[in-house]
């Protein structure tokens, strides 16, 4: 993780967290999330959050609303610049893991990888929809 961190910033502006939480928001509706969500999908403490949103909001990567709905919350909302740096970082970043990741397995083995994280993936996915209830 280190490696590609190191290689990922090296070819761009952004750290693993940083590629991390805009690929999260990217992906959700309206490209934003609550940053009490954010918090729960990205592997990361929430002072660290906190911080590399923070500098993402200050290069203008992502901005923060509050919530209408609840004063206490906020939402982290990817903006274009955001888009941009993303999808510049992306195709590095996917060459980096397939050199040191997938380029080392088998057929087999990436069958087996794929299996066990559909598998985290559905469980992580139910819990989430529980939280929400």
């Amino acid at each position: 993780m280190e490696r590609l961190d190191q290689e990922l910033q090296q070819r761009s502006s952004l750290s693993l967290t940083d590629f991390d939480i805009l690929s999260m928001l990217i992906a959700a509706p309206d490209s934003r999330l609550r940053m009490s969500e954010l918090a729960d999908r990205v592997l990361v403490s929430r002072s660290r959050l906190t911080y590399r949103v923070d500098r993402l909001v200050e290069v203008d990567f992502v901005v923060r609303e509050e919530c209408e709905d609840d004063r206490r919350g906020m939402w982290a909302i990817i903006t274009d610049r955001g888009r941009a740096a993303l999808e510049e970082a992306r195709v590095g970043h996917e060459a980096a893991i397939a050199t040191w990741f997938f380029d080392l397995m088998t057929d087999e083995e990436t069958a087996v990888v794929h299996e066990v994280m559909s598998r985290v993936s559905e469980k992580l996915s139910r819990n989430r929809h529980r939280n929400q209830l």
